[in-house]
């Protein structure tokens, strides 16, 4: 039964339960509760707004049937709540590994556990089923498994009290982090947009970049990245934004799959950009202990210099491809952009108040406020109940599905934890790149980006989180910058091929070969693949160290990624061949990832910007030497030009 199709007593029930959703959490700001009440009610919550909102759709039942189970599932959450409620005090007081387990608590705990595997597969799909399953198989099976991943196993009794019964399973840090953080700026990243700042951020983006070189490609660059920032995923700002961006992209002249490609790595990119970023740097938040603010900040210096890569990669290619830039008319067919203007504010208010050491959860809670006052400063934006009632339809919609995966994922860190998977998983790490820093480097990033094959970025950042930053922090690297590495080939991961979630959102949206379009955004992602290897060896490119140090680590990102980008631009003043592009990108490569100022950073930026400075002096002057001139081949991105 699709959700075109139901009922409208089952939409009011979901709308009516979104809200009391709303109200609960509004309810926690002022009078916090212990963590046993909190956080089963939040996920409750979650799961009956997930039912209602995605019912089972399989057609090899009858309706009624598939109705009935909807209902004895949600009945079962429900009975889960009780369980906890009920059971509050015995089990705030109950001595972990001394106390004993009954039977309720193994059948709720089992109960909990299958409407958490079903939830996260209506919510996300089967990939992130079949990796809690294959913990949960190890969790009891373990001692039948050779070397260094064989351990005892877990009794039913003890699987259920390390899972279930305690805040170190599924009522975890995942959980805390949903009711603390992440469902307040959904919660803002909802009524910002139905009170249309993402289609402000897209006009805005078009009038300041339209009429440039490559400008509609530019345009979805900087509108996706700030609708980005603010959704904090990449496949939901694909399907947003994109429907504007790629056709418009493919109206100047651009191939569908590379329109395509530029969305969707620019709508992944949004993850990185602060101020909000995704949902992974809530988790990171908590992970470190630190307040989500320093987050923010440290990732503003990377997140910079990834977008100005892109912008001067699609700049460069389309002078190499003569793709052509908006008209006038064309540009003037948008909205007008100063009767809106005033619509900036939220965002502007959640940054100030950020800054001004509120916390997290309360920034978002006013800056959302303020989306329902702004509108009316000026009679063209005023906004009615449809609106209103979009927002608060679409905010608890959307919360639900973002708690339900995270706190299933729950079951994978006590169970890494718990067997002590996750040290010795950073043990066989060292090993196996014996002790070498760039190694382990090398193979946390290739494990980051086939963990994140078909699972979001919160999934695969939580797992290689447990996994690979215990073995990156034995080797001397920094806590936030150890994160940071995880955190930025996972949200890498939605655009590398084979399983590119993201490409392959844009390219349904695009109308374009699904193959192609993740080839062109996997592309455009090198300008910035690399970039964690330089926060890893640089601290100030993280805001970490004296105001010197960051404006110097800042400064050397950016023209050392921007030497990089030259490379797959392809253009200095005519079209590079590969000869030439050759050894731009190795400099730029090399500048990257050294430290910054260092004397192999100094001479890699000094050789790459030589050449690049040759090369356009030499083009003004008349042909080339054949060996730094190619053929234009119009319709091919940076990955296959």
């Amino acid at each position: 039964m699709s959700e075109g199709t139901r009922s409208s007593p089952v939409q009011m029930l979901a709308f009516c339960t979104g809200i009391a959703f709303i109200a609960f959490q509004a309810w926690l700001l002022f009078e916090p509760q212990q963590p046993l009440v909190e956080r089963p009610i939040h996920l409750v919550f979650a799961l009956v707004l997930l039912f209602l909102y995605k019912p089972l759709s399989t057609q090899t039942l009858p309706r009624w049937l598939r109705m009935g189970i909807d209902v004895a599932l949600i009945g079962a959450a429900l009975g889960v709540l009780a369980y906890y409620l009920l059971g509050f005090g015995r089990l705030t007081t109950r001595m972990e590994n001394v106390s004993p387990i009954f039977t309720i608590d193994i059948v709720m705990g089992a109960t909990l556990v299958f409407l958490l595997l079903e939830g996260a597969r209506r919510a996300v799909g089967w990939i992130l089923v079949w990796v809690i399953l294959t913990f949960i198989a190890y969790a009891f099976w373990g001692n039948l498994l050779p070397g260094w991943l064989n351990f005892r196993g877990f009794g039913l009794e003890a699987a259920t009290e390390i899972t279930t019964m305690t805040t170190a399973g599924v009522l975890g840090i995942t959980t805390s982090t949903s009711v603390s953080f992440i469902f307040y700026f959904i919660l803002f990243g909802s009524f910002y947009g139905a009170v249309g700042g993402g289609q402000l951020f897209i006009d805005l983006a078009i009038r300041a970049a339209g009429r440039a070189t490559g400008g509609t490609a530019k345009a979805a660059i900087i509108g996706s990245s700030l609708m980005g920032s603010i959704s904090g995923s990449a496949v939901a700002n694909v399907v947003s934004t994109g429907v504007f961006t790629i056709p418009l992209m493919k109206r100047t002249g651009l191939p569908a799959h590379r329109a395509a490609g530029v969305e969707a790595i620019a709508s992944t990119g949004g993850q990185l950009m602060p101020p909000i970023m995704g949902v992974a740097a809530f988790i990171m938040a908590e992970l470190l202990g630190v307040p989500y603010a320093q987050i923010a900040l440290a990732g503003l210096i990377p997140a910079v210099a990834f977008y100005v890569a892109l912008i001067i990669v699609v700049d460069l290619g389309a002078r190499r491809d003569g793709i052509r830039a908006l008209t006038a008319e064309e540009v003037a067919d948008t909205a007008a952009i100063g009767p809106r203007l005033h619509l900036i504010l939220p965002p502007l208010v959640l940054i100030s108040l950020l800054i001004s050491g509120y916390s997290a959860a309360y920034a978002a809670v006013l800056a959302s406020i303020s989306c329902l006052v702004v509108p009316f400063l000026r009679p063209a934006t005023r906004i009615g109940w449809k609106e209103i009632a979009e927002g608060l339809r679409d905010a608890p919609r959307q919360a639900a599905d973002v708690a339900v995966p995270i706190a299933a994922i729950g079951l994978i860190i006590a169970v890494a934890v718990q067997s002590n998977l996750a040290l010795k998983f950073a043990s066989s790490l060292l090993t196996l790149s014996e002790g070498s820093i760039y190694a382990s480097l090398a193979l946390a990033m290739f494990g980051c980006i086939i963990m994140g094959m078909g699972l979001p970025t919160v999934a695969a950042y939580i797992i290689g989180a447990v996994l690979f930053v215990p073995a990156l922090e034995d080797l001397g690297i920094a806590p936030l910058a150890a994160h940071f590495f995880i955190f930025y080939y996972c949200v890498l991961s939605m655009v590398t091929p084979p399983v590119a979630l993201a490409s392959f959102a844009a390219a349904a949206v695009g109308n374009a070969s699904t193959v192609k379009t993740s080839l062109s955004a996997f592309g455009f992602s090198l300008v910035a693949f690399f970039v964690p290897f330089g926060f890893v060896f640089d601290p100030g490119v993280l805001a970490q160290g004296g105001a010197l140090q960051i404006m110097l680590s800042a400064f050397a990102l950016l023209i050392s990624t921007a030497l990089w980008a030259v490379a797959f631009g392809g253009w200095c003043g005519r079209p590079l061949s590969w000869s030439a592009r050759a050894p731009i990108g190795l400099a730029g490569l090399i500048a990257v990832i050294a430290p910054s100022g260092s004397l192999v950073w100094f001479v890699a930026v000094m050789v790459g910007w030589l050449i690049v400075g040759a090369i356009a002096a030499l083009s003004r002057r008349g042909p080339l030497p054949i060996v730094f001139t190619g053929s234009p081949r119009k319709g091919h991105g940076p990955a296959v030009s």
